[in-house]
């Protein structure tokens, strides 16, 4: 009986990347850098990886597509936006089939103290 090989689902993660960054809802917040801490986790479908990383997702990449985002825009007001331009990059990439992305913000201005501003983003092919 022949053997078949069958695909293996990976998942590639860059977590908790921290980015002083210029965004938020409010005029005050592109004044100065604040923290934004970012987890994002691609999947792709491979038969094999053999040590090619030409068949992979570098982790680098991630990291480049979170700085674009954050760096390299003018300030961007809601963190669904940040998601939706990092999925648009990412999504770019063949064999990626699922993407991701959890955006933190711990110094969101907030009425009261405490709790952790939160949006999280998924994409399927």
């Amino acid at each position: 009986m022949k053997e078949t090989q069958s695909d293996i689902m990976f998942t590639i993660s860059l977590e908790n990347y921290t980015v002083m960054a210029k965004h938020g809802a409010y005029d005050f917040e592109h004044e100065s850098n604040q923290p934004f801490n970012v987890t994002v986790k691609v999947k792709i479908n491979q038969t094999t990886i053999g040590d090619d990383l030409s068949k992979t997702v570098n982790y680098a990449d991630l990291q480049n597509t979170i700085d674009t985002v954050l760096l390299d825009s003018k300030p961007i007001r809601l963190m669904e936006t940040m998601a939706e331009k990092m999925i648009a990059i990412l999504k770019k990439n063949q064999l990626i089939e699922e993407i991701s992305i959890r955006i933190e913000k711990p110094d969101a201005p907030l009425p009261h103290a405490g709790g952790l501003a939160v949006v999280e983003a998924e994409w399927t092919k």
